[in-house]
């Protein structure tokens, strides 16, 4: 059994979560830079895929509150596509994001991260909101 890898999308940067060997927990493993390019994010989730043995990609979907799709829902659909278009022996699956960036801003509060440090790892944090999210939805 594989590791599953979560990713909280974004243009600028997109963080990146990780479960243990189990599939139990989740990990925040870093955020890519990627400054508009896809293909650095992609090149990244190639290297990730090779070093701990990934078997399912777990995508945030950053619908609105309502249900709506947004520009970045969009944004992401696109990314969906290039994901499934370059790993497709891999599950890729997307999963609801609502909240996941509100949720790591209040962990980010709750630990008094300063903010400079919190625009570098907030999106690492909300990988792995996202990534819980997958596991605790495969356990019921």
């Amino acid at each position: 059994m594989g590791r599953k890898l979560g990713i909280d999308y974004g243009t600028v940067r997109t963080g990146i979560a990780i479960t243990d060997e189990l599939g139990i927990t989740a990990q925040g493993l870093e955020t890519i830079t990627s400054n508009g390019s896809d293909k650095i994010i992609l090149k990244r989730i190639d290297e990730l895929i090779k070093e701990y043995n990934i078997d399912c990609i777990v995508l945030g979907n950053p619908i609105n509150m309502d249900g709506s799709k947004g520009k970045r829902a969009m944004e992401t659909e696109l990314f969906l596509h290039k994901l499934k278009s370059r790993f497709n022996t891999i599950n890729i699956e997307l999963v609801d994001e609502r909240l996941t960036s509100v949720e790591a801003h209040k962990t980010m509060n709750f630990l008094d991260i300063n903010n400079k440090k919190k625009k570098e790892i907030v999106d690492t944090i909300a990988a792995v909101y996202i990534l819980e999210n997958y596991i605790n939805r495969k356990d019921k």
